[in-house]
């Protein structure tokens, strides 16, 4: 590990690589929060429930590549170096991001219109499917007595995204026509994204590396050490943070949710996510901090309890007589409570792996439980609620998170760290 940087350089890297996963991401979570009319663009069907659910499939099937990226990407962050990996990832997602901007709708050119959609989102799948473990081992380096309070920027860096995300949202549906929106103004976030892109390469082009790249080059493969001697602690980590993606995604759905299950107008929905993800950010480094002094199990550990037990009386309340206000006061209590969850979860994960396969490690086990459980987060909550018929089926997928993170918790008290 690479240790002979001043601080004030090492602070403008852990910027450079808050602003990078930020720009990254913002990519990602921006198509779930105006899913509703990308539906209507790309997947017109006769039934609005099927469009939405296709919409929301496309979604979660881009996160399928994301383990695949974590695998190529993660060990090529722990074989040529962190900065290397960030780079790269960056560059993909602008090239999607391109493509996305410029593509037709359904009307001009058809199915095309659908299916290169989908292979954009998929090599944005691809591209941040390894951003999580380089920008994360990245941030665990730098300075391993405020570990807890670096990584968390990781997660605070994506409640960046979704203000910015939320925010385009919550602008565009205050000041454009229903018929502009799906037009032209759809486009406008992924464009502002691509506008910014250079700026995000650039700025982490000027990163100090952490780890020493020959050393690494000359050292086993981290893909095949991995699962042959550390099984257990990608389960676990993959396990811990599986609660943390569900309720982040539902949190994202939250504003589809509130326009189509409850009856409230759009800019609301976009309101009460934006005034959300504006908690995170200040929450999240906070937790992260406290961590470093406290422990990082007894914080998530807490935070994971209460989301299992307030899931369902927070939507049932909400659900029996909704309004703008209801909606604000759930959405900022799953946001806390998934920041005082994710907060120290970052530190917590690159300690169960070891320096030479932590990138891989981080990327490898945040892509499968985002892969499996959070990416369908939304196309599950739809398909809940046309099964049950019940606008509060949201929460049992969330109860169902919180087990299982819960039963990893306890298993990451017995592995204890492994980082060196």
């Amino acid at each position: 590990m690479l240790v002979d940087s001043k601080p004030a350089t090492r602070r403008g890297d852990v910027v450079a690589v808050c602003l990078g996963n930020a720009l990254d991401w913002f990519e990602i979570v921006v198509y779930g929060y105006f899913a509703g009319i990308i539906s209507t663009v790309f997947f017109p069907a006769e039934t609005p429930g099927v469009s939405l659910l296709l919409t929301f499939l496309t979604f979660g099937v881009t996160f399928v590549m994301r383990p695949l990226g974590a695998v190529v990407l993660g060990a090529y962050a722990d074989r040529h170096g962190r900065k290397s990996a960030i780079l790269l990832s960056i560059a993909m997602m602008t090239a999607a991001s391109a493509a996305i901007v410029f593509l037709p709708d359904y009307r001009s050119i058809g199915i095309l219109a659908p299916a290169i959609l989908v292979l954009a989102r998929t090599v944005q799948g691809f591209a941040v499917g390894g951003e999580f473990g380089g920008a994360t081992a990245f941030l665990a380096e730098t300075d391993a007595a405020r570990r807890g309070y670096l990584a968390s920027w990781q997660f605070a860096s994506q409640g960046v995204a979704a203000m910015l995300a939320t925010g385009f949202g919550f602008a565009i549906t205050r000041t454009l026509s229903n018929d502009q929106i799906e037009a032209w103004g759809w486009r406008l976030p992924f464009l502002f994204g691509l506008l910014i892109a250079p700026v995000g390469y650039y700025i982490r082009g000027r990163l100090q590396e952490t780890i020493d790249v020959k050393a690494a080059r000359a050292g086993a493969s981290p893909v095949a050490s991995l699962f042959r001697a550390h099984k257990r602690q990608l389960m676990t980590a993959t396990g811990l943070i599986v609660l943390g993606t569900v309720a982040t995604y539902t949190i994202v759905f939250m504003p589809t949710f509130a326009a189509r299950e409850l009856g409230l107008t759009a800019s609301d929905s976009f309101a009460a996510a934006l005034l959300t993800a504006s908690v995170q950010v200040i929450v999240v480094p906070f937790v992260g901090l406290l961590s470093d002094r406290w422990g990082r199990l007894p914080i998530a550990t807490g935070a994971a309890l209460a989301l299992g037990a307030l899931a369902w009386p927070l939507f049932a309340w909400l659900a029996g007589a909704p309004t703008i206000e209801k909606l604000l006061l759930v959405q900022i209590t799953l946001g806390v409570l998934t920041a005082l969850n994710v907060g120290a979860l970052p530190a917590l994960m690159a300690e169960l792996f070891a320096t030479r396969m932590r990138a891989t490690g981080l990327s490898i086990s945040y892509s499968v439980a985002v892969a499996v459980f959070g990416g369908f987060a939304p196309f599950i909550d739809v398909w809940l609620i046309e099964t049950t018929g019940s606008a509060v089926a949201p929460s049992y997928y969330l109860i169902v998170a919180a087990i299982i993170s819960l039963l990893s918790l306890a298993m990451a008290r017995r592995l204890g760290s492994s980082a060196d």
